[in-house]
């Protein structure tokens, strides 16, 4: 007996010492044993689905890399496909640009490394050693460019980096800094493809223009549908980062017409930039343009109830002036003729209240409040922003 319980303790030890001994515990829990410890946290993010992350599993199974890890780390797996692990990257303001993804942390949740693994146990131990040393970890990258380091690989990582830190300025910088290194020559290589379909999100990128310029040597590389995919999500990218909120509507028809360049059909084109459009319009404070436009995009589809609420909404809410309200006010009326459900008609007479209001017809607008409100009332829904707007026409 006392043979088979040495045996089991034998086998029990051994096992215990095998791999990384992710905690299952909620990833806050793992925290709080991070901060009785004062050590730093491991959590690979994964799919259960990912052929890429099962095969990681021997790896991170493998004896050595248990020893270091579990020395060094407090560890947790999390599915990236559950709503905690969303909540949880999005409370770090965190990306997952592809699977898996190991992210290092202090005990307080602050990310200090981040690492896209190569699959092997030097290169995972590598990335945890790199993740314990200050001087070179993911965390002082941005003051290490800001201090001129400038090589290619460092440009590569610093970028990536950025993207899982939504840093969207430093890695537009760091990927014209790294295209601004590579002869025009090498841009359509695999290694300058790769930067293009992970890194780059800037439309105005030297690389991505030689692409625009060369698509079918992209097409006869790489295949027509990637690569209009990648030149998609490029320009998309671009229009819609914080930078491309400020662009000129000249810019924004521009990234329209190099949408239609890349094989998107034309019509598709132009209800992505549809909203874009109209925003740089306001900025420029021309209301004619911008009705002009929206309404073309009326009369050439057919618009749901919330639609026809929706687009209300955004004029009241942000045109520079009330030449807009006789357009506003036709768009409701033809979202009140779908017939819609008392709730969607209390939306919508909300919004005509809004237009008259701004028009400086404040019966009708009256007139309208107190319809939404009734409707409203009706429906059992909350009534405060009906309240509120009666208040006001008083």
């Amino acid at each position: 007996m006392k043979k088979i319980l040495l045996l089991l303790f034998v086998a029990t030890s051994t096992l215990a010492q095998q791999g990384i001994q992710f905690k299952p515990a909620p990833v806050e829990k793992t925290f709080q044993e991070a901060r009785r410890s004062g050590k730093p946290v491991f959590i690979e993010i994964f799919s259960p689905t990912c052929h890429v992350c099962e095969s990681f599993k021997p790896t991170l199974a493998d004896a050595r890399v248990g020893k270091f890890y579990n020395d060094k780390f407090i560890s947790t797996q999390l599915d990236v496909n559950q709503p905690a692990t969303q909540a949880f990257l999005n409370s770090r303001r965190l990306f997952v640009p592809s699977l898996p993804l190991f992210l290092y942390f202090d005990p307080q949740q602050n990310l200090v490394h981040f690492a896209m693994s190569n699959n092997s146990t030097d290169e995972v131990i590598r990335h945890g050693t790199t993740a314990l040393d200050p001087k070179q970890r993911s965390q002082t990258m941005k003051s290490r460019y800001q201090q001129g380091e400038r090589s290619a690989n460092f440009l590569i990582d610093f970028a990536m980096y950025s993207r899982v830190t939504r840093d969207t300025v430093s890695n537009m910088a760091a990927m014209n800094e790294y295209a601004k290194q590579q002869s025009a020559a090498t841009f359509a290589n695999q290694t300058n493809w790769l930067a293009l379909q992970k890194l780059v999100l800037d439309s105005e990128n030297p690389m991505f223009q030689y692409m625009l310029g060369h698509m079918d040597t992209y097409r006869k590389a790489y295949g027509a549908k990637e690569v209009q995919m990648v030149a998609e999500n490029i320009l998309m990218s671009s229009l819609f980062s914080g930078r491309g909120a400020q662009f000129p509507i000249s810019r924004i028809l521009e990234i329209r017409q190099d949408l239609v360049k890349i094989g998107i059909d034309p019509k598709v084109a132009a209800n992505r930039t549809l909203l874009p459009e109209v925003n740089a319009y306001f900025r420029a404070h021309q209301t004619a343009k911008a009705v002009e436009r929206m309404d073309n995009q009326v009369n050439s589809n057919q618009l749901t109830v919330l639609e026809y609420q929706y687009i209300s909404r955004l004029f009241n809410q942000n045109s520079p002036d009330a030449s807009d309200v006789p357009t506003v006010v036709k768009w409701v009326n033809k979202g009140l003729a779908l017939k819609p459900s008392p709730k969607e008609q209390s939306d919508l007479y909300y919004e005509l209240a809004e237009a008259y209001r701004r028009g400086g017809k404040t019966a009708d607008a009256q007139k309208a409040a107190q319809k939404s409100m009734e409707l409203a009332q009706a429906s059992h829904i909350d009534t405060r922003k009906n309240v509120e707007q009666l208040g006001k026409l008083k």
